[in-house]
């Protein structure tokens, strides 16, 4: 009994680790937003949750093989997972990223130029191809709040259009609405795993808010995202555009969301970026509920 408690205590610790490190919850909780912007927007189902799974798991395994050296300092149990399975990783990402073009080919050729976004977003970010001027900045990665606001663009673009797009949907007041709830929500889940950074991205002269504003404001300015977002959400269901009972689960998520906030800089880091990632899951997990209840 003892042995076999202790080989699903140890597998269980490494398919954790898997999930983790190699960004593969990332691909579910990406699917888990596709699936809120489809109910908001009342989409038939199809398959755009699976396309920007796939996407999410390519972009940020190959972020995480690209930063793996200056990772070390911030997440060093992530980087030498990520070292020691480089490859594999790479070969991953490659076919997720090729199994998903292929498959957003049925969406049409709009959900066909969305699905090529993430990876074109990631490339001006991450790479290092901004003209040299006498500045030491040489990529959006390395600009002060640019650089969160590129990655916020990205994925509000991908989760809201991809949808639209293999739905053959028009663009509404309702999908603009969508489209700002997913960028601020986005922008806070990119600046909250910064604050565990602070070290490796003042080494490498990554411009973040904690980097030059310390935790304490930065955390104030998440709680300023989070009041927005409420305000956009607040005027979408005013205005009819979107349901008291999906407005309420929106307002738990973001209620769950300042919570998180309010222990930047108190609690450890590691767990508060996956914990701020799970958003999307208590706002699905109310959805169903509300499904049910009604």
């Amino acid at each position: 009994m003892d042995r076999t408690v202790e080989w699903f205590t140890r597998n269980g610790e490494r398919a954790g680790n898997v999930l983790v490190y190699s960004s593969a919850y990332l691909a579910v909780i990406a699917m888990a937003e596709v699936a809120i912007a489809m109910t908001l927007l009342s989409l038939e189902p199809s398959l755009a949750p699976v396309v920007v799974g796939l996407v999410t798991f390519a972009v940020y395994t190959n972020d995480r093989v690209a930063d793996v050296e200056t990772d070390a300092v911030s997440d060093p149990e992530r980087s030498a997972f990520v070292r020691r399975h480089r490859n594999v990783l790479y070969v991953l990402a490659s076919v997720s990223y090729g199994l998903a073009v292929a498959i957003s080919v049925l969406g049409g050729i709009a959900a066909f130029a969305v699905t090529l976004l993430p990876g074109a977003f990631w490339v001006a970010y991450a790479a290092d191809w901004m003209p040299d001027i006498g500045s030491r900045i040489r990529r959006l990665k390395d600009v002060l709040v640019v650089n969160s606001a590129v990655v916020a663009l990205a994925w509000a673009i991908t989760l809201t259009a991809l949808p639209v797009a293999f739905a053959d949907a028009s663009v509404t007041p309702a999908t603009l609405a969508v489209f700002a709830y997913f960028f601020l929500r986005s922008f806070v889940d990119t600046e909250i795993p910064n604050v565990g950074d602070i070290e490796a991205d003042r080494a490498i002269d990554v411009a973040t808010l904690p980097v030059k504003f310390g935790v304490p404001a930065t955390r104030r300015a998440l709680y300023g995202v989070d009041l927005l977002t409420a305000a956009v959400v607040g005027v979408a269901a005013y205005t009819g555009h979107f349901s008291v009972v999906l407005t309420a689960t929106l307002g738990l998520g973001l209620c769950y969301s300042l919570v998180v906030t309010g222990l930047l800089g108190r609690v450890d880091n590691d767990l508060l970026s996956l914990a701020s990632e799970c958003e999307y899951v208590v706002v699905v997990g109310a959805i169903l509920c509300s499904v049910a209840i009604v």
